[in-house]
């Protein structure tokens, strides 16, 4: 059975049919799932919801070419195991734990299936608080989503990875660019005081290579997704009252990825995505009135497109992204 290549993997095996190469997989998109968990101790409410992305390798090339579905694994019935998964987790579990789950069920439960990729995104559901105290049961819509990709292969071969999206940062000062090449065709002056914003998505893979190398015990993954979240804030602000400046996105990226693999050493790699969303000067004039505003780092216009565009990865030495 050919398996489909996956970037960062070795699944490169192909069919040959009729003298051609082919690969396939099929899965199920955009399945949401929400899951409330009710402590008995204190009565508090834990919730959650997920967008579920389902796609199998697997061996099912009689489908394709001779109309045979008796080794084909319905998208349908991939639907249904996401709503029963998450019935059976009658503990709280982290958005990773129910990926690798999923991949391990579809895995060891269909002989046909080689690999599965399951990726979700959880929707920012945030708990609220009343006169300064948590609320038992009431939540309110966030921001960034807490995303992962799982890829598990028959054999235990694992890929995890964790991700933040749609984390939108700003400063208004300890910015600057300068030094760039210009040419006939570069207008934009060098500076060193500017408003730096953009809207992070960061993906971080983990160690862990098996199934085996994840363990048993309390995995932690939630606290880990906001402790690197933290660290990527942090490094982007720098200390409350001075800040840090930032000579570039490009330099501040690569300072945001470094930070992380230091900090967490079961993170073996960081792809970092910050496009560089612009606010511009408005000075506004006319031949009655050559000043009606004057731009003195004060007022600006919003801007998301046309917008800069920078992303890098940064991996320890031997870990494979």
């Amino acid at each position: 059975m050919g398996r489909l290549k996956i970037p960062g993997t070795d699944m490169a095996p192909k069919d040959e049919i009729d003298g051609m190469k082919f690969e396939q997989r099929h899965g199920k998109e955009r399945v949401r799932v929400g899951r409330v968990w009710r402590s008995g101790k204190d009565g508090r409410h834990f919730f959650v919801e997920w967008n579920v992305s389902i796609s199998l390798l697997s061996d099912c090339i009689p489908a394709y070419v001779r109309a045979d579905n008796s080794d084909i694994v319905a998208t349908d019935t991939m639907k249904n195991t996401v709503y029963v998964k998450a019935k059976e987790c009658s503990e709280k579990v982290s958005v990773e734990e129910f990926a690798i789950l999923l991949a391990k069920h579809f895995t060891s439960f269909y002989p046909q299936v080689t690999t599965a990729i399951i990726k979700i995104v959880e929707k920012p559901w945030e708990r609220i608080s009343i006169s300064g105290q948590p609320h038992d049961h009431g939540f309110k819509l966030g921001s960034e989503k807490h995303t992962t990709q799982v890829i598990l292969t028959k054999n235990g071969s694992l890929q995890l990875t964790s991700g933040v999206d749609g984390l939108a940062l700003l400063k208004t000062t300890k910015s600057g660019f300068e030094g760039f090449i210009r040419d006939h065709n570069t207008i934009l002056p060098e500076t060193r005081e500017r408003m730096l914003a953009t809207e992070v998505s960061a993906s971080w893979r983990y160690h862990f290579e098996s199934l085996q190398s994840i363990g048993k015990g309390p995995l932690g993954f939630t606290e880990k997704y906001l402790d690197v979240k933290k660290v990527l804030v942090d490094t982007f602000f720098g200390p409350p009252k001075e800040g840090v400046y930032s000579p570039s996105v490009q330099a501040t990226l690569y300072d945001m990825a470094k930070a992380v693999l230091a900090r967490f050493p079961d993170v073996s790699s960081i792809q970092l995505k910050m496009p560089n969303i612009h606010f511009l000067p408005v000075n506004l004039s006319s031949k009655v009135n050559p000043v009606i505003v004057k731009f003195e780092d004060d007022v600006y216009l919003p801007t998301d497109e046309p917008h800069g565009s920078i992303e890098a990865s940064l991996s320890r030495i031997r870990s494979k992204m």
